[in-house]
């Protein structure tokens, strides 16, 4: 009887608040002047150069073509960029970039040329219990390093416009909220990537991000807002039906993401993912099949190639997994071999000692 009392208090126990603040002092997006929060692109389109800030922006923001009488954004932007308050004489960025949660930082990338994040460092949040991940690029100097306990605030390095396609003038930091994809990613590099990968599991091709824009939005609006029910409320646009075999380590991680009980039997899993490619639920399915396809898909005129930055190709209601598609189910699954064992260290030899 007192377990079952001590239970149900459990159960009315409200949840601790999602403790979020933005990376720098530019607060503009939660005063509704984003064109003062964005960082702008360059466009040039069927003639006219502008600077439009919604390049900034997360999603399909960038890079215009026009499909009959259709123009279609087709380049994604995985993050924010955020424009700095404050510059030196020379037009280098001086606001700090500081951590949006608590956390652990994880990942400290101090190398500008080893990555397109330029130097850029990743935090490690457990929001009950679940890791999500932050990212900041473009730093011009990195303070922060691996093992340190941050707090919202604790500062991480400084602005900057490390990294490829940024220049003085557009300095910005970007920031994303992500789900890792898979923790054994070195495979995953060597089968489908090739080159050396220095970021270990916290490269860029294994963080998914969500629109975390939105996120601040929709916090500010509600904070008790839980991390894993913005993820949930994510409009699928897709989904795909593979193969249910032995025990998945990604929906082991988030187990919150699985609909009904992770360990009921069926021939395979369900999973839903946004248009960008973030995966936004699994669900057991009975459906019977020997690979991974396309079992729904948002009805579109233009082809859902262009609106799901290639995952997908077709039209209407019919729809492929593209190479790139199959490519990060195998990432989500671990549907890879592992990387070759590095070579063993040369043997010793005993040196004689000299007098």
């Amino acid at each position: 009887m007192l377990r079952k009392i001590a239970l149900a208090l459990a159960f009315l126990t409200p949840l601790s608040a999602l403790e979020l603040q933005l990376p720098t002092e530019n607060h503009h997006l939660l005063t509704g002047e984003p064109e003062k929060f964005y960082m702008y692109v360059d466009r040039t389109f069927e003639g006219e150069t502008t600077k439009p800030w919604e390049g900034g922006s997360f999603g399909f923001v960038r890079t215009p073509i026009r499909l009959g009488q259709d123009v279609v954004l087709t380049k994604f932007h995985e993050g924010i960029d955020i424009q700095p308050t404050k510059r030196d004489k020379a037009g280098n960025p001086l606001d700090l970039v500081m951590s949006v949660s608590d956390g652990t930082v994880v990942h400290a990338s101090n190398v500008a040329g080893r990555s397109n994040y330029g130097k850029y460092v990743v935090v490690e949040h457990k929001f009950e219990g679940d890791a999500f991940y932050s990212v900041y690029a473009h730093l011009a100097d990195v303070t922060a390093k691996p093992g340190d306990a941050v707090k919202p605030g604790s500062v991480l390095g400084r602005m900057g416009y490390t990294g490829a396609g940024i220049d003085r003038t557009r300095a910005h930091v970007h920031l994303e909220m992500c789900l890792l994809m898979s923790s054994h990613y070195e495979g995953w590099h060597h089968t489908y990537s090739g080159g050396t990968n220095f970021h270990g599991n916290f490269n860029g091709m294994n963080l998914a991000g969500m629109d975390v824009a939105a996120l601040f939005l929709d916090h500010q609006k509600n904070p008790q807002l839980r991390l894993q029910d913005f993820v949930l409320s994510t409009p699928a646009y897709f989904k795909v039906t593979l193969p249910r075999d032995g025990t998945w380590d990604f929906a082991q991680r988030h187990r919150w993401m699985v609909k009904g009980d992770i360990n009921e039997t069926s021939p395979s899993w369900e999973l839903s993912f946004s248009a960008t490619g973030l995966i936004t639920g699994i669900a057991p399915s009975q459906r019977p099949v020997a690979e991974p396809v396309v079992t729904a898909v948002r009805n579109s005129r233009v082809s859902h190639r262009y609106l799901t930055r290639g995952l997908i190709e077709g039209t209407g209601n019919g729809a492929a997994l593209t190479r790139s598609g199959k490519q990060l189910v195998a990432l989500l699954t671990d549907d890879f071999p592992p990387p070759p064992a590095a070579p063993a260290a040369p043997a010793s030899h005993p040196v004689k000692e000299s007098n």
